[in-house]
């Protein structure tokens, strides 16, 4: 593959230049678009293999190709252009029968940028923080009284690579289904057919990035979280949308998960 792209930019220099004959420049040409096609498949079904398999191989690799034309990498930033696929679908007519398809490529996106996310550190330390007057570190199963009653506004901090989404579409099930087999393709499409919205998060766990659907009273927690905003006035969010929800259940999953990574100050 390097040898042959080496060759065709020599052959696109050589054409540009009006060096040969008019058969060496075509033929030059040719094989840099056909090295150009490639990679252009290679980079996209690498980042997006849901919506590969979702579209079929063919429409996939005009998929690429068409991308290719209408918006050409930028100084060879293939990372970049690839970035554009979830925008491009949303606009393409031809896949307004299939308008999931832009949040499954979003989400995939997202966990291909969370695969090289920085490293998340535990601050086992910093949850001390959340209980009034304790200066031992406290269990990470934290009450949700004693974190009221901190003085000091405290707010959470996420892991790395945290993307959310909120998505009229089953787009967990539907990436899960083909990247792991749970749930199963068909339970996913069900889903669909009966128009079973998800909400979304993408984070960095380790080495691995994560997927996971949330309840609308954790993704409003974790979304006002997001923004800097501090613990109470979080709860306060999730608490309105499900006057049950379980800080404690999930603040020690969340831990467990390595989404939290600690508790730190902020400005009310």
């Amino acid at each position: 593959m390097t040898s042959n792209l080496a060759q065709s930019q020599s052959f696109l220099l050589a054409a540009t230049a009006g060096l040969g004959s008019h058969t060496f420049n075509r033929r030059g040409l040719q094989v840099y678009q056909a090295n150009r096609a490639v990679l252009a498949e290679r980079t996209l079904a690498s980042t997006y293999p849901v919506v590969a398999q979702l579209i079929g191989q063919t429409s996939f690799v005009a998929l690429a190709r068409h991308l290719w034309q209408q918006h050409p990498p930028q100084r060879g930033d293939m990372g970049r252009w690839s970035a554009k696929l979830p925008e491009f679908l949303a606009a393409l007519p031809q896949l307004a029968d299939e308008p999931f398809l832009p949040d499954v490529a979003r989400l995939e996106w997202a966990l291909h940028r969370a695969a090289s996310a920085p490293d998340a550190v535990l601050g086992a330390a910093s949850f001390a923080l959340l209980a009034a007057g304790d200066a031992q570190p406290v269990s990470l199963v934290v009450s949700l009284a004693a974190s009221l009653a901190v003085s000091l506004a405290v707010t959470l901090t996420l892991s790395s690579g945290v993307m959310l989404l909120a998505s009229a579409y089953p787009v967990v099930s539907i990436i899960n289904a083909h990247l792991a087999g749970q749930p199963t393709v068909g339970e996913a499409a069900a889903l669909l057919r009966l128009g079973q919205g998800e909400h979304a998060l993408v984070w960095r766990h380790g080495f691995k990035p994560k997927l996971c659907a949330l309840s609308a009273a954790q993704y409003q927690l974790i979304a006002t979280l997001e923004k800097g905003a501090a613990l109470e006035a979080a709860l306060e969010m999730a608490s309105s949308i499900d006057p049950a929800f379980d800080f404690n259940t999930w603040l020690g999953q969340a831990v467990q998960a390595g989404l939290v990574t600690g508790a730190a100050a902020c400005e009310l």
